[in-house]
């Protein structure tokens, strides 16, 4: 069971320290994916709640509307700390309601997600002149994935929302993030989306706080002959893995002509 409730915000669209973009526009605190490696669970820490991250999704309500001159020529995502498609969103229709408000927006607007009910939104989003919806995912497979991401939409169900999103015209990314050591195969995941996805985003899996012993102890339960490896770059911090990887996609894309942008290339 997810807790509703409500909070007031002043405004809906927020300065951002990400060197990627400017602003962030994050409609809902929490989030009920409950993904076990969710970077994202240091949000608890800001919030009303004594529940665990997964387990509460606050709705934010302003009457300040998107100042689209404000943005212009700007960079700003749609969402950074939780799902703006979230089961809520069919209730609530916040995330709609802010892209109306964005349709005339000179801004580039990137909406991140994992649910198939973005399509809801293809309406409005065939109208916005400079608008990217990325998908995310870790891995091709539905067995793994379920393990780590409980409450997400299918694999299938995701890539099935790039198809669609791509026929109707709107420029589609996968966002591999996070890449998890061990198991994400980059170049199946490509292979198997080529042909409806126009760019792929790349970032690392990011381990701190509570989630990291949520994570080393699923390696420790489910796949023990990991553990060493995982203690390597978390525990160590070997930073081997990554640059090494980095440079691996970097070369496999530009072989292939595949639009990409590495987010954790020399860390």
């Amino acid at each position: 069971m997810v807790i509703e409730d409500t909070t007031r915000v002043k405004d809906y669209l927020n300065k951002t320290k990400l060197t990627t973009l400017d602003y962030v526009i994050n409609l809902y605190v929490g989030c009920p994916h409950k993904c076990l490696y969710c970077y994202a669970s240091y949000m608890t820490s800001f919030s009303k709640h004594s529940e665990q991250w997964g387990e509460f999704v606050d709705v934010k309500h302003t009457k300040k509307k998107i100042n689209i001159f404000k943005i212009k020529d700007k960079k700003v995502m749609i969402s950074t700390v939780t799902d703006p498609y979230n089961f809520l969103e069919e209730k609530h229709q916040i995330t709609r309601m802010i892209l109306e408000q964005l349709v005339k927006s000179e801004a580039y607007i990137s909406v991140v997600t994992k649910s198939k009910l973005v399509l809801g939104d293809v309406d409005i989003l065939q109208k916005m002149k400079h608008v990217e919806v990325a998908i995310s995912v870790s891995t091709l497979d539905e067995t793994l994935s379920k393990k780590l991401e409980p409450c997400s939409s299918s694999v299938r169900d995701r890539l099935g929302t790039l198809k669609e999103l791509k026929a109707s015209g709107i420029k589609t990314v996968l966002f591999l993030s996070p890449i998890l050591p061990c198991f994400t195969d980059y170049k199946a995941v490509i292979e198997a989306t080529k042909d409806y996805v126009d760019e792929y985003w790349f970032d690392k899996l990011n381990l701190r706080s509570s989630f990291k012993t949520k994570m080393f102890g699923f390696i420790e339960n489910e796949y023990p002959q990991y553990k060493a490896f995982y203690n390597n770059i978390y525990i160590k911090k070997d930073n081997t893995f990554w640059n090494d990887l980095s440079s691996e996609i970097d070369e496999y894309c530009r072989l292939h002509n595949i639009n990409n942008k590495i987010f954790f290339a020399g860390t």
